[in-house]
């Protein structure tokens, strides 16, 4: 089971709308069984899978003391890709979940604000040696701060190659369960969930197989 954390110190960086619409778009590439944990107090991503009709992916909530236990059962039920939205701020269950990620996707919004609290929310995964993901969020066309944002991202790590825009149909989409490509497939807001979602497939999968064939050069050069 690969698990993706979702995460920012900041709130109001559309974290919440872009994991459950990445794990929605996995869940149709075939990258499934996929499950999310909400891991945020407010629950929005349960209360917006309630107003599902589609069955998947599988959401639940999750907190501090059940975190372990709830990852656990996902890995049970065959659960190929976990989702963890978490809450914004540094709280316990940020460091729990950055713990089991294979890889943490940072939405950053291109603001000066934003830019700073992503600068500290760096150090905190980078202490636990795990690979991280910036990715420019609810951005504004041809804003020129938009490119100097993925400038400024590039300085502490990998910025993937996608920049999702700030559209109505994201909001729209989420208030009775679904996403973009539930709506509007062939619109410009799904395409940049689906280039998304392809860039963070080919990270997972090769940090996957990095773990899996490390341990085997560790014994071969011992």
């Amino acid at each position: 089971m690969l698990v993706l954390v979702v995460l920012t110190q900041k709130g109001g960086s559309g974290k919440t709308t872009l994991a459950g619409h990445i794990a929605v778009q996995a869940d149709r590439s075939g990258a499934g069984p996929v499950a999310v944990l909400d891991a945020d107090p407010q629950e929005s991503l349960v209360e917006w899978a309630n107003g599902r009709s589609a069955e998947n992916p599988v959401v639940a909530r999750t907190s501090p003391s059940q975190l372990d236990r709830d990852i656990r059962r996902m890995h049970e039920r065959g659960i190929k890709l976990l989702v963890i939205d978490t809450p914004p701020g540094n709280t316990p269950i940020i460091r729990g979940a950055i713990a089991v990620s294979d890889l943490v996707l940072i939405p950053v919004k291109p603001s000066p604000h934003d830019l700073r609290a992503a600068g500290k929310t760096v150090g905190v995964i980078e202490g636990m040696e795990k690979p991280l993901v910036f990715v420019v969020n609810s951005a504004s066309s041809w804003a020129r701060i938009t490119s100097d944002a993925v400038i400024a991202l590039s300085q502490h790590g990998a910025v993937a190659p996608v920049i999702v825009h700030q559209r109505a149909d994201f909001a729209s989409s989420m208030i009775d369960g679904r996403t973009v490509m539930e709506i509007a497939h062939k619109s410009p807001s799904a395409a940049e969930i689906a280039q998304l979602w392809e860039y963070l497939n080919a990270r997972l999968n090769v940090n996957l197989r990095y773990t899996e064939i490390a341990p085997l050069e560790g014994v071969a050069s011992g």
